[in-house]
């Protein structure tokens, strides 16, 4: 039995799977949707169906942002502490 790789959209056999986000992935090609690092299954952060690494990548495309953070993580400023 076989499946399809989300990712590259090959059979993945069952030797060679690993389970994440409810698809069968081949290990390489479970990678964050930034950075591109490879991610273990169940170790990882999700959006719209698809992985992130939980830091820096998620948190800084989804995180909460302060009144003075930079836009999609581009800036080093913490949360505001003013209203």
């Amino acid at each position: 039995m076989s499946w399809t790789c989300p990712r590259c959209q090959q059979p993945v056999f069952f030797a060679e799977k690993v389970s994440s986000l409810g698809k069968n992935w081949h290990r390489f090609c479970l990678k964050c949707e930034r950075c591109h690092s490879v991610l273990s299954p169940g170790g990882h952060a999700e959006h719209n169906g698809r992985p992130y690494c939980h830091k820096p990548c998620y948190g800084a495309l989804f995180g909460p942002r302060g009144k003075y953070q930079a836009r999609r993580g581009q800036g080093t400023a913490g949360p505001s502490l003013w209203p």
